[in-house]
C-alpha cells in the first residue's frame, strides 16, 4: 500500500486515508479517483486493516473533482471517454460500499461534489463543526444523481431532505446535517482527530463476521422485501453463530472479562502492528 496521491497510515488495525491537497481543497483528479478505487479494493484482502478511516489536510475534507485537471479536460471528449470517467467515478463509490470493513468519514471541513458523495459512501460520518456540505452537481448543469448519490442519500436521510440537497445544490451546515442525520456525530474541530481515532479503535477491535456481514445485509436488504429481509437474517445469524466470536463473546461474559474478536481476525499475528 503505498499510493502516490494521497496518504495511507495503518496503525492497531485501523487503516487512514487522507486526501493531501491543501491548497486544492483536496480536489481529486483522474489518476487520485482510480487510485482511491484500487486502494478500497485492495483493503478487501489486507488483513492488518480492519477498520479505515477517511479524511483530508486542511481547511476542506474534499471539495470533489479537480476544476483544472477534470473538469476542464472533459469538455471535447468523446462520448466513450465521458462514460469512461463517469463509471470510473462510480466505481470508487461502489468499491467503499462492497468493502466489508467500517469506513468512518473523518470530516475535517468543506466537502462538497465528489467529496459530499464520498462521505455519504462511509459507514460512519464525524464531522469538525466547521464541516459544511454540499451535493452541487446542478449547481454546474449536472445532474444531482453523481456516482452513486441518489441512492445514497435518501437511505441515510430520507427521500425529503435527500432531494432538497441534491435538487438545489445548497450547503448544508454541519448542525443542521448531524439534525437530520446526515452526520453522525458533530465535535469542536480541534477534536475531531482524538474523537475518529477512539471511535475507528473501537470499531477494529469488533467482531470481524459480525461487521462484515452487518454491513453486507445493510447494502442488499434495501432491495429485498420483508420475507426475503427476514429469510436473509435469519440465515446470516446462524452463520454468526458458528463463529469463534459467538464463544468469545459467552466465555468473556461468564468470566467477567472484556471480549477479544480481534484475535479471531484473520491474518491476525501475521503483520506487524504498524506499517507504512
Amino acid at each position: 500500500m503505498n499510493p502516490k496521491h494521497f496518504r495511507y497510515t495503518e496503525s492497531d488495525g485501523v487503516a487512514t486515508i487522507r486526501l493531501d491537497r491543501p491548497e486544492r481543497l483536496n480536489a481529486l483528479t483522474f489518476e487520485s479517483y482510480a487510485e482511491l478505487r484500487d486502494t478500497f479494493r485492495a483493503l478487501a484482502t489486507r488483513d492488518s486493516a480492519r477498520c479505515v478511516v477517511l479524511t483530508g489536510t486542511g481547511r476542506a475534507f474534499c471539495s470533489g473533482g479537480d476544476v483544472k485537471d477534470i473538469i476542464g479536460r472533459l469538455f471535447g471528449r468523446s462520448d466513450a471517454d465521458l462514460l469512461a470517467f463517469t463509471r470510473m467515478t462510480c466505481d470508487l463509490i461502489e468499491s467503499m460500499r462492497r468493502l466489508e470493513k467500517p469506513i468512518i468519514a473523518s470530516l475535517n471541513g468543506t466537502t462538497c461534489g465528489a467529496g459530499a458523495v464520498m462521505a455519504a459512501a462511509c459507514d460512519i460520518r464525524l464531522a469538525a463543526d466547521t464541516a459544511k456540505i454540499a451535493f452541487l452537481f446542478t449547481k454546474v448543469g449536472l445532474c444531482g444523481a453523481d456516482m452513486g448519490a441518489a441512492w445514497l442519500l435518501p437511505r441515510i436521510v430520507g427521500q425529503g431532505h435527500a432531494s432538497e440537497m441534491l435538487m438545489t445544490g445548497d450547503w448544508v451546515d454541519p448542525q443542521r446535517a448531524a439534525a437530520i442525520g446526515l452526520y453522525n456525530h458533530v465535535v469542536p474541530a480541534a477534536e475531531l482527530e482524538a474523537f475518529s481515532a477512539e471511535f475507528a479503535a473501537k470499531l477494529s477491535r469488533g467482531p470481524s463476521m459480525g461487521l462484515a456481514v452487518t454491513k453486507r445485509m445493510l447494502n442488499e436488504e434495501a432491495s429485498m422485501d420483508l420475507a426475503s429481509a427476514m429469510q436473509a437474517e435469519g440465515w446470516i445469524q446462524a452463520e454468526c453463530m458458528k463463529h469463534p466470536d459467538y464463544r468469545e463473546s459467552y466465555e468473556s461474559f461468564v468470566e467477567k472479562l472484556e471480549a477479544d474478536f480481534v484475535q479471531n481476525w484473520p491474518g491476525h499475528g501475521d503483520t506487524p502492528a504498524s506499517t507504512r
